[in-house]
């Protein structure tokens, strides 16, 4: 397979999270979203090393998937805070929660 296909597919998926983010209000859709554009840059860091021929795309991949484990903790747990206080996982809602 040819560099250029992983390079579309990560592109693609990068465009598909980024308009999850920026067009939805559900919170658990922009968080599946952010592991969209997640996922295409490890397809792309994975594609770049094995075209160099070096792991160096294999481990930056594991450093993202790391911080990928991190960020749905985070977000999943003030997702789970929104509801309890709003009963609604509207991110429009979210500014209501200033002090």
């Amino acid at each position: 397979m040819w560099l250029n296909q992983f390079l579309i597919l990560g592109a693609l998926l990068f465009c598909i999270g980024v308009y999850g983010v920026l067009a939805r209000r559900n919170g658990v859709m922009v968080l599946m979203s952010i592991e969209l554009i997640l996922n295409a840059v490890n397809i792309n860091l994975v594609a770049f090393g094995a075209f160099h021929a070096t792991p160096a795309g294999q481990v930056f991949a594991l450093f993202v998937i790391a911080v990928a484990a991190a960020e749905v903790g985070v977000g999943l747990a003030l997702v789970l805070l929104i509801y309890r206080n709003r009963s609604s996982i509207d991110l429009e809602s979210v500014d209501l929660l200033k002090g």
